[in-house]
């Protein structure tokens, strides 16, 4: 049966989702792969998403709206991402959050696959990170898979080592970054990728030496001004994918 829809939503918040998109592709956190969706701002229980798609090609015209079990709210809805079920379980079992980016950003992945360098808070604008990034391993829930998170099962499972942080990272696969906004859940997606990059850097320089990271008590501190006025990196980057599309 075909979900209800949630109702219609603003033009300009459509577009917003849809430059989202191209944001993560212009600051390299997403290529080819990779996306982003916000939960439906009248119903909780719907979320917005593109089409499968190359990030750096969405538009407005490639939303589509799910419902949590990331089933299309329209009969003649397009091909969806095989990865769609990681937005959904987010946002069914995390109700503060509203938006979510899963991305294969380069720099994060070492961080999942060793646990003698867990990812840190390395400077303010990733503050977020100072309560640390659980690390998803499929195999531990599923054995050999092809590390894909491909249903609601999976989706469950990642939702459950997020908990109530804001950044997981996945084994051999990438991440998901959240935040309340989509304003902030993209400013989370990008610094996290550029902790990562400052964080090897740190760890070349130390020579196996400790880091001055942030501390958890400074992190929460840190990300307070980050919710208001470190987003005016999000009307920067905004106003670059408007001056390229229009719109």
């Amino acid at each position: 049966m075909i979900p209800a829809s949630g109702g219609p939503v603003a033009p300009d918040l459509i577009a917003d989702l849809a430059a989202a998109a191209r944001i993560l592709a212009a600051r390299g956190v997403v290529d080819g792969f990779g996306h982003v969706s916000m939960r439906h701002p009248e119903s909780s229980d719907r979320y917005l998403m593109s089409r499968a798609l190359a990030p750096a090609l969405v538009t407005p015209a490639d939303i589509v709206e799910y419902d949590l079990d990331s089933t299309a709210c329209a009969a003649d809805a397009p091909k969806g991402f095989l990865e769609r079920f990681i937005h959904g379980q987010i946002y069914r079992a995390r109700p503060d959050i509203g938006a979510v980016v899963h991305s294969h950003s380069p720099s994060v992945i070492p961080f999942g696959l060793t646990d003698r360098a867990p990812l840190c808070a390395m400077f303010h604008n990733a503050a977020f990170l100072a309560r640390g990034a659980p690390v998803f391993d499929i195999s531990e829930r599923f054995g050999a898979t092809d590390m894909l998170v491909s249903d609601n099962e999976k989706g469950v499972a990642l939702a459950d080592c997020l908990g109530d942080r804001d950044v997981a990272l996945m084994r051999a696969h990438g991440s998901v970054a959240c935040g309340p906004t989509l304003q902030t859940a993209v400013f989370r997606a990008v610094y996290t990728e550029v902790n990562a990059r400052v964080m090897h850097w740190s760890l070349a320089l130390a020579q196996g030496g400790p880091l001055a990271a942030l501390s958890e008590a400074e992190g929460a501190l840190a990300d307070q001004p980050n919710q208001t006025a470190g987003l005016r990196a999000w009307d920067l980057w905004r106003a670059e994918i408007r001056d390229e599309t229009g719109w």
